[in-house]
């Protein structure tokens, strides 16, 4: 459990003075403190937001051509995801969350020591920064880690070869990996906040951004209000270039920006 010795300093009201993301900050501590301080609470919010970010694009996958207001962006038409597939990946990341992740947590609650909720809750530009500092971050290594296991042939196919068991991913792909593969990636979501010394609002909201990122790496549509077009400048690479690394996976290596690849050489983009 988090050290609380401070919350009770705070009366449970909101205050005018606050900053915008005081009164959710309060509301949180005085209504929720036993979910949000829970060493679990992480990864129930990892967790549900990779469910519930999936389930439409599973739904529209398997309807597929009868909704053509979407399946005409389908990026690869002739390779639909079944039902059967779909339950594959989602219960791997089932398994590897209950015997692993699990597990791993509850190691870390006597291991690691017991951290504190501030009182205050981070500003805008503060919560802001953060996020985009760990984005960046884990996008450097990820791209160092995703190149160096498609480069040697055992790194591969022991840790990496698991998640492009489908050439054309889909929703529930996101999280088809391999359990060192998944714990790698953990290592640094959770390393990397501490390291930046973020807010745990800061790190939450990042942790819930990051992964629709990641979900909407692996849908297989190249939708028009993806993030990937909002952003200006092609500075996302999204779903194309993902689906692209599954099809071609000598290609965009990184998971969330497209600067690496345009640095080494290894962006490729899709053709319509």
């Amino acid at each position: 459990m988090h050290n609380i010795s401070e919350l009770s300093l705070r009366p449970p009201y909101f205050r005018a003075s606050d900053n915008v993301l005081q009164p959710l900050w309060d509301h949180l501590l005085f209504h929720h403190l036993s979910l949000v301080s829970s060493p679990f609470f992480p990864v129930i919010l990892a967790f549900s937001s990779y469910f519930f970010f999936s389930l439409p694009f599973a739904v529209l996958d398997l309807l597929g051509e009868r909704v053509p207001l979407f399946h005409k962006y389908k990026i690869q038409p002739d390779r639909r995801p079944t039902l059967g597939m779909m339950v594959k990946s989602f219960m791997t990341s089932l398994y590897n969350h209950i015997f692993f992740v699990l597990p791993a947590v509850i190691v870390g609650m006597f291991i690691l020591p017991t951290p504190a909720l501030p009182r205050d809750a981070p500003t805008l530009y503060q919560a802001f920064t953060e996020g985009l500092a760990v984005l960046l971050l884990f996008d450097t290594q990820y791209f160092i880690w995703h190149f160096v296991h498609h480069k040697n042939v055992q790194l591969y196919r022991w840790v990496h070869a698991v998640h492009h068991e489908y050439m054309a991913p889909f929703s529930w792909s996101t999280e088809h990996l391999s359990i060192p593969e998944l714990m790698t990636v953990g290592f640094w979501s959770n390393l990397d906040p501490i390291l930046l010394k973020c807010h745990p609002l800061s790190t939450w909201c990042i942790t819930v951004f990051s992964i629709w990122m990641s979900v909407e790496d692996h849908i297989g549509y190249d939708l028009p209000w993806t993030l990937n077009h909002l952003v200006p400048f092609g500075l996302l690479g999204g779903a194309p270039a993902h689906d692209i690394h599954h099809q071609k996976p000598s290609s965009n290596y990184a998971p969330f920006f497209s600067h690496w690849d345009w640095i080494f050489g290894t962006a490729v983009t899709l053709k319509k």
